[in-house]
This record gives structure tokens, sequence and C-alpha cells, in this order.
């Protein structure tokens, strides 16, 4: 395989062959994977007048399962958000009338984000045409391959989130 990173490798092999420069044969990849993912997903998603953020925060809240509420902390945690971003997405949502808020029957102070019959129907719309953006990324690798880089990648997350 002569791509990018291999043509990085041997370049670094040939300046400074004492270096195991292998991590970057992983991660180099994984970051130039990003970019390519990033932008046919961002291409996907805008078709559909949103955003990354704005899919993450509309399909957690309908994978949670019905009622489909859950708190903005909770939001948070489980949609790929930052705590900062979290009441500007879910201001922009509920203008588009996407999401609802109203205060938690459990707890007055507290407050349940709802997906809306409009918020439902845009993740249904966006949804099919998201795992065909993906499906089209992961084309060149077979069945096997993506279950084998799937467990692999797994393996390593579990590794750098039980560190933190």
């Amino acid at each position: 395989m002569a791509d990018h990173v291999e043509r990085v490798l041997g370049q670094w092999a040939a300046e400074r062959p004492a270096l195991d420069v292998s991590p970057m044969a992983v991660i180099g990849r994984v970051k130039r994977l990003h970019r390519f993912a990033e932008a046919a997903t961002r291409r996907t998603f805008a078709a559909h007048g949103l955003d990354h953020a704005s899919f993450d925060v509309l399909a957690t809240l309908l994978r949670g399962g019905a009622p489909y509420r859950l708190t903005p902390a909770a939001l948070m945690r489980d949609a790929m958000v930052t705590s900062g971003a979290i009441t500007q997405r879910l201001d922009r949502l509920e203008e588009r009338g996407l999401v609802s808020r109203a205060p938690s029957p459990e707890d007055g102070r507290g407050v349940l984000v709802s997906l809306t019959e409009a918020g439902r129907a845009l993740v249904d719309e966006t949804l099919p045409d998201h795992l065909a953006t993906e499906e089209s990324l992961l084309a060149g690798l077979d069945p096997a391959g993506r279950a084998a880089l799937a467990e692999a990648l797994g393996h390593l997350l579990d590794s750098l989130e039980n560190r933190h």
C-alpha cells in the first residue's frame, strides 16, 4: 500500500532510521480517515439542513427510545457535543421546532429536552443517507476487514477510555 502515510514513513526511515515511527502508520491513517469522514458526513448533514452536532443531539434523543427525552447533561454525555455547545445547539434546535424543553416533573429546577415529531421526522429522513455515506466510506473493506478493523479500534478505544 503506497498511500500518503506510507510515503511519510519512508521519508522518516530515510532521515531518522533509528526512530520507530510505526505509531504514525496507525495515527496518521486514523487522522486522514477522520478528515475524509468529516467532509463526507458534513455534506450529507448539510443536505438535510443539519450539522454533525445537531444530528447527534437529535439522534441521541431518538435512539434513547420513547418518550425521546433526556436532560441536557445526559445529552451532553451521550451525544458528541461539548458542554459549551449544548445550550447553543438546543436553542437552535428548539427555534426550528425539532426539540422542546420543559421543566422536569421529578425536579422543578431541572429541564427535559424532548424530540418533537418534526425532529423525529428529520432524523428518520437523514439517517438512511448518513448510513449510505458511511457505507461508501467503508467500501474499500470487505465484511471481514470491516469487522477486524471495528474490533481493533474498539480495543484501542477501550484501553484509552479506561486510562482517563
